[in-house]
């Protein structure tokens, strides 16, 4: 089971208000703040970013409880600043009722929010 995952970053303050904008509508928030280190989740963090070295090439998916918090996640995170990797829509390659959005954060990190349930994928 996973625990938690953290990702480096090149410019943490940068990272911190993408991040911020990007998970607010997977109900993630800020719950640690430091000088080179922020921690987001709900509860407890589970998800961190740290200021440090060069910035890896990670792929990183949230679980969205539904199609419209993929379509939420994909808009905020383009308004923050990421950059479009794979609009949201249905993924059946993966498996039937697979629908993603894909984001690159500031940092080219690949960003994913996903649901996995059924419904009609919404339109393009």
């Amino acid at each position: 089971m996973l625990d938690h995952v953290s990702l480096k970053v090149a410019d943490h303050t940068a990272a911190q208000a993408f991040y911020d904008k990007a998970l607010a509508p997977l109900g993630l928030i800020r719950l640690v703040s430091m000088e080179d280190a922020s921690g987001y989740g709900a509860g407890r963090p589970f998800f961190w970013i740290g200021q440090g070295g060069k910035a890896g090439d990670c792929h990183v998916a949230f679980t969205a409880p539904d199609q419209a918090t993929v379509d939420a996640f994909f808009a905020a995170a383009l308004a923050a600043g990421g950059r479009d990797n794979g609009s949201p829509g249905l993924r059946e390659h993966y498996h039937p009722t697979y629908y993603g959005a894909f984001v690159l954060d500031p940092d080219g990190h690949n960003i994913e929010a996903v649901c996995h349930g059924a419904g009609p994928a919404r339109p393009a």
